[in-house]
């Protein structure tokens, strides 16, 4: 029951996914297959523009049958910071690792012995270090291969490179043609509009990113015009010579064209817009970029220019609109940001929007909406890195900094970023070394995540400090935190005796405060030391507490370990059918959380009560399933799980013959995260309850549990290394075959259909 935050082994969400039609590219695409089946390290190198993470993409998507362990996709544009580099990869891989190993040892055994592609996309700024990385792992890992996409070569033994050539004629012509007709309706090539588009093309030199952004232009002008203005933007460049303007330069020429195209405000919200890390909500966008020649209402308006003009990409995710600039384009804005001078207000501006998001997640999240929250939080995670950063970069900045990674305590908990949340921590306690309540209560943040990790031996002089600070400033609220926090470490290091007494004071702290969702919490682990300390009626009256308090904050995450707790106590004393309907109900409150801690947990008091029943190989098999889990979330955090761990194993191992347990566990290993839940939720295993047949075929089931998940189309379209178009055209054929009108209607059905 450690603070924390299930799905199908699948591809993370990393790289772009396809969003247009994808063009041509036979014969580099079976140039990079047949390269992928001889090479270990394969890069796709090219100029900016090129379509090298396409490529890439295309190419995954063609392979993925071939890599059982899944095909990973990490998009490492928003890795700034070259020590994040491995945290990322464990990220996109969906590690949970809660453990003080080194990072790349974690990455290292989660990967030992799988089939797997990993893609690193977009690796020129972190070269040295991808190039460190893919090294290491190779020589670990020979099942693993890697796909890179860079703008140079990683330079290591054994790496093949694929040069990306721009699009031959035929090609680009087609590309321009079709991105046209997702501008104009009924848009056809013919006579002279086709010569038109032929020059077009050749004089961009097929590069696929500068088609795109001339193709745009037919919103207002003729493929004759555009032409026309191409010729005048680039003649002086090429001194007459059609061949003489590098494709470095065209590709550079073409961006600058388009921006010279744009407004005033479209060119000042373009430069504005570089400084976040990824995509951008309207919100953050009208809040950081207006001012200065752009009235906040009029950030809307300009933002649709943008989008029109293709310089900003739209994206849908979950129930918010969000917009990209592609890297090269946010790299030309950057620059224009410099020339203008803006550059470290902007970067500013953004530290004070994520600054003041962070503030208002806070005392929010124990609340109704509390996963809209994590997911918000989630896809602004590249965001508030770079929100970070400057404050560690800019020494005055640090304390706001220092407030702000604190005040994410519950975030870095919820995503398992514990290794990720003590680094920043570290770094700007460093900095910010004032004797102030934000430093006291960043102290003892960092010796909680600390403790969660099992870290004791750094966690004990960084809690002492944080207490101390607190009592000499007076803070109650800071002092009420460091008595759970040892309370907790007490509960976890299992000396439940200290554990009550700490626990119990700070629950007496919390609510002398008034603050009854940490007096909650608190009572959680101290129902879970009385517990096993015997008091089994006390430990009940508390559970029932803490989950009355979530109900009435409507709060989801900390409900779903209370219950989940509650039934490893209910099946102590005895009541295994009720223990069982806790942990399926605590496993139903994590889906928005993609909780593997928490699955782990219930999962494994399922395997316990399977065994207790005589359910022998569903219990073996369950028991292999959850090795995986503790395995990707570095193992048992608590002593009590790993002994009902093993007194479980060893009773089903005896009760069954040697091989059926080997493959009943091996089949375990093997499932997952989606199979694994339908494994737990079988109450009966030999009659098992049967939900109607579904009208779904398999990929669609798969496609409406993401739609469920509150996922957009592009988030589905990544999820599964598929094209968006064809994501789309499931979630269509969903809603045809189960009459719907609404993507809240497939989550309902889905809903529904679990509780079945």
């Amino acid at each position: 029951m450690a603070e924390s935050a299930p799905d199908a082994e699948r591809p993370a969400v990393g790289a772009p996914s396809e969003v247009t039609s994808f063009v041509g590219r036979r014969r580099e695409l079976a140039e990079a297959r047949r390269l992928l089946s001889a090479a270990r390290v394969v890069t796709l190198t090219g100029v900016g523009g090129v379509g090298k993470t396409r490529l890439a993409m295309r190419l995954a998507d063609e392979v993925r049958r071939a890599f059982p362990a899944g095909v990973w996709l990490v998009d490492l544009t928003a890795v700034e910071a070259p020590e994040l580099l491995v945290h990322a990869v464990g990220e996109a891989l969906e590690i949970q690792d809660r453990s003080a190993r080194p990072a790349l040892q974690v990455l290292v055994e989660n990967l030992r012995g799988k089939q797997a592609l990993l893609l690193l996309d977009n690796c020129e700024h972190l070269i040295s270090e991808c190039a460190e990385l893919a090294d290491r792992l190779v020589q670990h890992l020979p099942d693993l291969r890697i796909l890179a996409t860079s703008r140079q070569t990683l330079g290591i033994a054994g790496e093949h490179v694929l040069h990306v050539p721009t699009l031959p004629r035929d090609e680009a012509v087609q590309l321009f043609a079709e991105r046209a007709q997702t501008m104009l309706r009924g848009f056809t090539l013919t006579g002279a509009d086709r010569r038109s588009v032929e020059l077009i093309c050749a004089r961009l030199d097929g590069i696929p990113l500068a088609i795109e952004l001339a193709s745009a232009r037919l919103r207002v002008l003729s493929p004759a015009q555009v032409l026309a203005r191409l010729d005048d933007s680039f003649g002086l460049l090429t001194t007459g010579s059609r061949t003489a303007l590098p494709r470095r330069r065209t590709l550079r020429e073409m961006i600058g064209w388009s921006h010279a195209l744009c407004t005033k405000q479209e060119q000042l919200l373009w430069a504005r817009a570089s400084v976040f890390a990824d995509s951008i909500e309207l919100e953050a966008a009208e809040e950081v970029c207006s001012g200065d020649g752009i009235a906040l209402e009029e950030v809307i308006d300009v933002v649709t220019g943008l989008v029109d003009k293709s310089i900003l990409i739209r994206e849908e995710h979950a129930h918010r609109v969000r917009y990209r600039l592609l890297e090269t384009i946010k790299q030309y804005g950057r620059e224009r940001l410099r020339e203008l001078g803006q550059e470290e207000e902007l970067r500013r501006r953004h530290r004070g929007w994520f600054h003041r998001l962070v503030a208002r997640a806070e005392p929010e999240w124990f609340g109704p909406g509390q996963a809209e929250w994590f997911a918000r939080l989630r896809a602004e995670q590249g965001n508030i890195r770079v929100a970070l950063n400057f404050c560690v970069t800019e020494r005055h900045e640090a304390r706001r900094g220092l407030r702000m990674a604190a005040a994410l305590c519950y975030y870095w908990i919820a995503t398992s970023s514990l290794r990720e949340g003590r680094r920043w921590l570290d770094l700007l306690l460093s900095l910010d070394t004032a004797p102030t309540a934000v430093r006291a209560k960043a102290l003892i943040v960092n010796a909680r995540l600390a403790i969660l990790q099992s870290d004791f031996a750094s966690a004990g002089p960084v809690l002492r400090d944080g207490r101390a600070l607190a009592g000499r400033l007076g803070d109650a609220r800071t002092l009420a935190m460091s008595m759970h926090v040892e309370g907790l470490a007490a509960l976890i290091d299992q000396d439940l005796p200290r554990a009550v007494i700490l626990l119990g004071k700070s629950c007496k702290q919390y609510e002398h405060l008034g603050d009854r969702m940490s007096a909650a919490i608190s009572q959680m682990y101290l129902a879970t030391a009385q517990s096993y300390l015997g008091d089994h009626d006390q430990a009940a009256a508390l559970f029932d507490d803490c989950v009355a308090v979530c109900d009435a904050h409507g709060e989801l995450w900390f409900k779903s370990y209370a219950l989940c707790v509650s039934g490893i106590a209910a099946w102590r004393v005895g009541d295994a059918s009720g223990a069982y309907a806790l942990e399926l109900e605590s496993i139903r409150l994590k889906r928005p959380f993609n909780d593997r801690l928490g699955l782990a947990m219930c999962v494994e008091v399922m395997a316990w009560i399977a065994a207790e029943q005589g359910e022998n190989e569903r219990a073996a098999r369950l028991l292999g399933a959850v090795v995986n889990l503790w395995r990707s979330i570095g193992g048992p955090l608590f002593g009590y799980l790993t002994d009902h761990h093993a007194r479980c194993e060893e009773a089903v191992r005896r009760a069954l013959p040697a091989r059926t347990f080997d493959d009943a566990v091996h089949k375990g290993t093997a499932l997952s995260l989606a199979a694994l839940i339908e494994l737990a939720r079988r109450e009966d295993a030999a009659a098992p309850e049967v939900a109607e047949p579904s009208p779904l075929t398999r990929r669609e089931a798969e496609i409406a549990e993401l739609v469920a998940r509150g996922m957009s189309n592009k988030e589905i379209a990544a999820a599964l290394v598929i094209a968006q178009r064809t994501a789309e055209g499931h979630v269509e054929h969903i809603l045809a075959k189960l009459g719907f009108k609404s993507r809240a209607q497939i989550a309902v059905w889905v809903s529904e259909r679990s509780r079945a």
